[in-house]
């Protein structure tokens, strides 16, 4: 069991003391940091050295261009040492160490000294060295007569060196022979020539003939070459210098081990679910059960998952030929079950007189088949209610014994609103339960090679929230669906049935004036029956940590109401939001909904990055509806939208929501569009910064009968955006992550229209003006 105190979404104004705080120890910081340059106590007789420069000179007399930006940023990667970091010309880390001394006396000096950054001196520097080095890089780029110089500029003290490589025009590929004695393997490799990462034309690179081995070597290993290695692949270079053209010769090193050149077959199959790392090995008499001819270690009931669930995943099989591929598809497939916390996949050459034959040998740890969880937490909102939460879950692994999995969850909840009334709580219980396949339940057969488990989703939840002095309001939910990876970066979820049904009841009077005040929310509230589908499309880089730009993009689609309406048509009813129709005698909806999210991810060398996102969304009520149900509608503002502003406070338009009614319900809109970009950069190993810039508001649609604020107008939308900018500061330990982000509005859509641009309006030392304007949003994790 575990409990936690969890915050979520919580922003709020900058108390004004807290706004004097901050804005005098950054002054006093930037006073500390411009005072020490981190020079003056160098030894005597160093210099710093600052860093280097790569100049390019063109030795031949020839019109072909060379990709200059190339060549310096290759070049730039032999510079040794790396100078000391900087930051707007200062070096807080080295001034932090030359602070301490070299002899520090002292916790806090020796504290600074341990999180400063040593001096780099100019003695360190090799210049003849990295000369070498620059010439050997260049070298394997196709520019094989290279030469590079360097020099020294010297300051009172500093010292940097100038590179100066003196290039010619990049070598190119006139032919590529493939000359492999050995006809079988020589066929593969001709047959897998559309493929090839080099051709007739392309530049010089010898990392680039390095990845083309490897490529070879993985299209050798799918065709039951299990011993072969990139390093048995030569490629032979013979150059023209009057043409600057290289001829390459492809083919296999001497000396080559039999076994490389042999195609292996799967033999046996061996396959132990139950194994335990600490496991001794078993005799050789113990029962065993064949399925589709692979033996399953132990007796048929001992088996806790049924084996052939076990053999929709396993895609080696006996007497077939050995693949690379089908290897990593088990492997992966097993391990995406779910049940498993370890999976091995062991091949050895098989103990008979043939040759060329493997044995595979499955060893599978399992997690336990049931688990406990209970979580305390404290959640305080934008909203002001604050209060306890409890969730409760079991999770059951291998239901039926086709590791199917159970979960079983109850949350409740208590939130009031501090300084406020005590009569103003609500209270909350919300049971579920979700049951996931590892398959496609269907009806017909659906085969996939992919190396992930599709998934079938059953879920059924119902959730009670009584909000005292407002309202009771009921939801049931049920969902049947599937998700499914093609690849490691391309997720799709498909839902063909998604219901909900809420009931709003004991509405009292402080709640119907809110409603009689927006009209089109009262609509929305009645109409909360909604029976459709959905579809999401997710394709994401952002496990590819050495990519130096990730990107990021998601698109959803959903309908309701449809089948609702064709079945009214096919009766003779047409269904129209004047007299809409109902179905188990609720109104139904009937809508389209569409957003797309994308983000890039630019990673620089020092680990800072730039994060930029773009969120567009457009939904359309049709038929029986004349507005979207209000759990269907598109919110800006707050922590992960645009942090200037309170949650869920932005639009519809130009209009400014109020504070008194913004604590019971929010105004959405059927329209949305958010900017955002950040700088983010470390600042002392778990801590990091951020400067940001957010952008974004909600519309209603014209033919919306709500006249709250301005409609979506192509004219004139971008001069009805909000922006806001701040700084934050995020605690990062991985696998948590709390932020802090404090933000300031530079534009207010709702003000008149020569107006909205507030930054000459900016006053820190203003405590009304921070009160007003200054936002604190903590959270938890990166807002995109």
């Amino acid at each position: 069991m575990k409990f936690k105190s969890r915050i979520i979404d919580r922003t709020n104004p900058i108390p004004s003391f807290m706004g004097w705080v901050y804005k005098h120890v950054i002054i006093l910081v930037c006073m500390l940091l411009v005072a020490c340059s981190g020079t003056r106590h160098l030894p005597k007789g160093e210099k710093l050295y600052t860093g280097a420069e790569i100049r390019l000179v063109r030795t031949d007399n020839t019109a072909v261009k060379v990709n200059k930006g190339l060549i310096k940023s290759i070049a730039k990667e032999s510079f040794r040492p790396i100078p000391n970091g900087s930051f707007l010309g200062m070096r807080p880390k080295l001034s932090l160490y030359m602070y301490a001394g070299e002899n520090p006396k002292g916790k806090f000096k020796k504290w600074l000294k341990k999180i400063g950054e040593a001096p780099v001196l100019m003695s360190a520097v090799k210049p003849r060295v990295t000369s070498a080095v620059i010439d050997s890089k260049l070298f394997n780029i196709g520019i094989f007569n290279s030469l590079t110089e360097s020099s020294i500029v010297e300051k009172k003290r500093t010292s940097s060196i100038i590179y100066t490589s003196f290039i010619h025009q990049r070598f190119t590929i006139k032919e590529i022979i493939q000359s492999i004695p050995q006809d079988s393997l020589s066929h593969i490799i001709h047959i897998a020539n559309n493929m090839s990462l080099i051709h007739v034309g392309d530049e010089y690179s010898l990392d680039l003939l390095k990845t083309e081995r490897i490529r070879i070597d993985a299209v050798l290993k799918n065709r039951g070459y299990f011993y072969f290695n990139p390093d048995y692949l030569l490629f032979k270079a013979d150059t023209s210098a009057v043409n600057r053209t290289v001829s390459l010769r492809l083919t296999l090193k001497e000396n080559i081990p039999e076994n490389a050149l042999t195609v292996y077959r799967i033999n046996h199959v061996f396959i132990n679910q139950n194994f335990s790392l600490s496991e001794e090995p078993k005799d050789s008499t113990i029962d065993t059960v064949m399925v589709r001819r692979a033996v399953f270690m132990g007796k048929a009931d001992e088996q806790s998952i049924t084996p052939r669930v076990i053999m929709r995943s396993v895609f080696l099989r006996k007497n077939q030929i050995y693949s690379r591929e089908n290897h990593n598809i088990t492997l992966n497939r097993l391990m995406s079950m779910g049940n498993f916390k370890f999976v091995q996949v062991k091949l050895t050459e098989s103990d008979t007189a043939a040759t060329g034959l493997l044995d595979v040998t499955i060893l599978m740890t399992p997690l336990p088949k049931h688990t406990f969880r209970a979580e305390l937490d404290v959640v305080s909102k934008t909203n002001y209610y604050t209060g306890p939460q409890l969730n409760i879950s079991v999770l059951n692994r291998n239901t039926f014994r086709g590791a199917e999995q159970l979960n079983l969850t109850m949350a409740g909840s208590f939130e009031a609103q501090l300084g406020q009334n005590n009569s103003n709580y609500s209270y909350s219980l919300n049971p579920q339960a979700e049951l996931t396949f590892p398959r496609f339940l269907v009806p017909f057969s659906i085969k996939s090679r992919s190396r992930y488990n599709p998934k079938t989703r059953l879920l059924l939840s119902y959730n009670y929230m009584k909000r005292v002095v407002y309202f009771d309001m009921n939801t049931f939910q049920f969902i049947y669906g599937f998700k499914w990876k093609a690849s490691t970066r391309v997720e799709q979820e498909f839902n063909p049935v998604n219901i909900s049904y809420t009931t709003v009841r004991n509405q009292t009077d402080s709640f119907n004036v809110i409603l009689k005040k927006y009209p089109f929310l009262q609509k929305s509230y009645e109409e909360q029956f909604i029976a459709g589908a959905s579809y999401a499309f997710t394709y994401n880089e952002m496990f590819l940590p050495a990519k130096k730009i990730q990107y990021y993009f998601q698109f959803n689609a959903e309908t309701a109401g449809n089948l609702f309406s064709v079945a009214k048509l096919l009766n003779g009813e047409h269904a129209n939001s004047t007299n809409p129709s109902k179905m188990v005698g609720a109104i139904y909806s009937q809508y389209a909904k569409l957003n797309v999210e994308g983000r890039a991810y630019y990673n620089f060398e020092d680990k800072n990055k730039i994060a930029m996102r773009v969120y567009a969304g457009v939904a359309n009520p049709y038929g029986n509806s004349s507005v979207m149900p209000y759990s269907k509608q598109f919110f800006s503002g707050g922590p992960n939208s645009v942090r200037a502003f309170q949650i869920n406070s932005l639009g519809p338009g130009t209009n400014q929501q109020n504070d008194s009614t913004r604590a019971i319900l929010q105004l959405g809109g059927d329209i949305k569009l958010e900017m955002n970009a950040e700088y983010r950069f470390g600042i002392y190993r778990f801590l990091k910064g951020a400067l940001f810039v957010d952008a974004g508001n909600v519309w209603l649609q014209r033919s919306n009968p709500s006249k709250v604020g301005t409609p979506f107008l192509f004219p004139t939308f971008m001069n009805e955006m909000a922006v806001g900018a701040g700084v934050g500061l995020r605690l990062d330990v991985s696998f948590f992550i709390l932020r802090f982000d404090v933000a300031m509005p530079l534009r207010k859509p709702w003000l008149p229209d020569n107006q909205r641009w507030v930054i000459n309006q900016i006053d820190f030392g203003n405590p009304s003006w921070r009160t007003r304007n200054l936002v604190l949003n903590i959270a938890i994790g990166y807002p995109f």
